[in-house]
């Protein structure tokens, strides 16, 4: 199935990077969370579950994200994932080094030329 053209790929560590920040300011259960993502990137990121799934089940491992059970808005039962303290350490290196690639990206797209 080929992709369209507007959509790209993400660098690698740019879904952990995301849930970690989207999940540092409100815990959610998965499906919030990917529904989050899409709504905050004007749908312009689509979040498989294939890959948001895997991705929160590593993260947990890791002992980024911890879990506790909640209710979803249809009053239903859902896990709830949340940041710890090592998650919010690690996200804050990862937001330093990324800000620092994109500078980097920046800057040669804008002087390459010259």
């Amino acid at each position: 199935m080929a992709k369209k053209p507007e959509h790209r790929d993400l660098f690698p560590g740019a879904l952990e990077l995301m849930v970690l920040k989207s999940l540092n300011w409100k815990p959610m259960h998965g499906y919030a969370l990917a529904q989050r993502l899409k709504d905050i990137s004007e749908d312009y990121l689509q979040i498989e579950d294939g890959s948001l799934y895997p991705a929160l089940q590593r993260m947990l491992k890791t002992g980024w994200l911890e879990t506790e059970m909640g209710l979803s808005a249809r009053n239903r039962s859902v896990r709830v994932f949340k940041v710890t303290d090592a998650g919010r350490k690690h996200l804050e290196r990862e937001l330093a080094s990324v800000e620092k690639m994109f500078a980097g990206v920046t800057r040669v797209l804008a002087l390459a030329g010259q």
